[in-house]
Parts: C-alpha cells; sequence; structure tokens
C-alpha cells in the first residue's frame, strides 16, 4: 500500500480517502448508528479497512430476508389472509402492524444489536 502525504504546516498528513457509501437501506443504518454508539472500535476498524459498507451491505440483506420470512410465519399462525383483508380491513391492518412490530423488534434483537 502506497501513501501520500500533504504538507499541513509543520507536519506530514496521509491522504486518505474513504470508500462512497452506497445507499444503505433502514437496517444497514441502524446497524451503523449500533457500531457508532456501542462498538466504536470495531466500527473505526471496519470503516478504516474498507469492510464497513460490505459489512452494511450483508446486514440489510439478512435483516429484509429475516423480516420477509417472520412476517410470513406470524402472519400464517395467526391467520392474517387476504380473505380478513376484504372481509374487515381495519382488524388485517391491525394484525398486520403487529406483526411487523415484533418482527422488527427480533430483527433488531438478533441482527442490529448483536
Amino acid at each position: 500500500m502506497e501513501l501520500t502525504y500533504t504538507k499541513q504546516g509543520d507536519y506530514l498528513l496521509p491522504d486518505l480517502k474513504l470508500p462512497q457509501n452506497p445507499n444503505l437501506g433502514k437496517y444497514a443504518m441502524m446497524r451503523r448508528s449500533f457500531l457508532k454508539e456501542n462498538k466504536l472500535g470495531l466500527y473505526t476498524g471496519m470503516m478504516l479497512s474498507g469492510r464497513l459498507n460490505i459489512h452494511l451491505t450483508e446486514v440489510e440483506q439478512q435483516a429484509q430476508a429475516m423480516m420477509e420470512r417472520l412476517m410470513a410465519q406470524l402472519a400464517k399462525a395467526e391467520g392474517v389472509t387476504e380473505e380478513l383483508k376484504t372481509t374487515d380491513q381495519m382488524a388485517w391492518v391491525r394484525q398486520t402492524n403487529s406483526i411487523r412490530t415484533r418482527a422488527e423488534e427480533s430483527v433488531r434483537s438478533q441482527l442490529i444489536c448483536s
């Protein structure tokens, strides 16, 4: 690895450039905030080595897949169907929101804050 330096007063500072941030989703941003606030050493190490964006992208993909799987399982277990949606739309919305909240909490505890 070859570094270049810029003179700032009496000091030579390395010319460091961070990789550009990809478009991060909700769960990737939550993971980044968690790492920044609770595991600063890990966050800094991953950022400086260039692995942070790769890690955040993987977390986003895993979280999306887990959300889809959990929501489908919970909806099936609780009988939230398209038939319920047509017969009692407000009940369907309440139950779907409840399922989404519980699934997000599970994703947050298992992937984001671990």
